[in-house]
Order: structure tokens, then C-alpha cells, then sequence
């Protein structure tokens, strides 16, 4: 289980870390020039300069992406220390803890925010949401050291209920292109 979660972090701190740096770019090109339109915003659904234009976008008074490069920059940095055979302390497993049960449900409202008030997807926070997940699995797996052999299955019924929570969301839309 040591080796899964030390990919994960990896992995997943590498995924978020460039999602949350592209992110972060686009938002300051936003900022510079309000008529920008990011290299997300694919269609009226997949649009990342209407979540960005959001308060949501900027929950403490900060683009959100800047979290995200902090967060995921550690995560990345503690996967590849146990990748290297680094024995982390427990002081550090409590702070991932903490920290990835933080971003997870930062995610979750966030996952809420998109599909029932802003009404928009952006593909950059997508990868952020699907990344966050594992992390924190992951990591709380490793924490609370169950004998539960079926782990990977809670990730493809969370990542179940977030499709279907998409689809739901979007239907009007998604029916339209058939």
C-alpha cells in the first residue's frame, strides 16, 4: 500500500501541480485583458473563463489556483521523497491528512458551485478535482490502515457519482449535440 500511495502522490501532485500553474496563467492573462478568452473555454459547458470571473474563483480574496500550487507542490515533493525510501514522520502523514481532507472538500463545493450555480466546467478544475480525489484516499487509507482490499472501487463509484452528477447538471446540453 506504501508504494500505491507514494505514486498517487507523485502522480497526482505532478497532474495538479501543472493544471493549477496553467490555471494560474490563464487567470492572469484574464486579468490583464478582460476580453481574453482562455484556452479552456471550449463551448458555453466547458468554459473556464466563466468560472474564473467568479467570486467562487477566488474564495479568500486570491485566485484559487495559487492553493493549488502550493498544495500540490508539497503533495508532489512528499511522493517522490517516498519514492526515494524516505520514512516520513507521523507530524507529516497528519498534515496530508489534514491538508488533502482540506482540498477534498474545497473540491466538492467547488464540484457544487460548477454544476448548480455557475453552471460551467472547466477542464483545468477537472483535473484538479480527479487528482484531489486519490490524494486523499489515498492517504487516509494509508493513515487509518484498514485490511480493506477493495480501494480502487470507492475511487471509480466517487468518480461514478461526479459523471452522473455532470450529466444531470449538463443533460439540456448534452442532449442537444445528439
Amino acid at each position: 500500500m506504501n508504494r500505491i500511495v507514494a505514486w498517487v502522490l507523485a502522480v497526482g501532485g505532478a497532474v495538479g501541480l501543472v493544471a493549477s500553474f496553467v490555471l494560474t496563467i490563464e487567470k492572469i492573462a484574464l486579468l490583464e485583458d478582460p476580453f481574453y478568452i482562455p484556452t479552456c473555454s471550449i463551448n458555453p459547458v466547458l468554459s473556464c473563463g466563466s468560472i474564473m470571473k467568479t467570486a467562487q474563483a477566488e474564495v479568500l480574496g486570491f485566485p484559487n489556483p495559487l492553493i493549488g500550487v502550493v498544495g500540490f507542490a508539497v503533495v508532489l515533493t512528499l511522493g517522490v521523497l517516498l519514492l526515494s525510501g524516505v520514512e516520513l514522520p507521523s507530524w507529516v502523514w497528519i498534515g496530508l491528512q489534514v491538508g488533502s481532507t482540506a482540498g477534498v472538500l474545497f473540491v466538492h463545493w467547488l464540484i457544487v458551485q460548477s454544476l448548480y450555480e455557475i453552471r460551467a466546467l472547466c477542464p483545468y478544475c477537472m483535473v484538479v478535482w480527479a487528482v484531489t480525489i486519490p490524494i486523499f484516499w489515498y492517504t487516509t487509507l494509508r493513515n487509518i490502515r484498514p485490511t480493506f482490499q477493495w480501494h480502487s472501487v470507492v475511487l471509480v463509484l466517487w468518480y461514478l457519482l461526479i459523471a452522473a452528477g455532470v450529466l444531470q447538471a449538463f443533460w439540456f446540453y448534452w442532449s442537444s449535440l445528439v
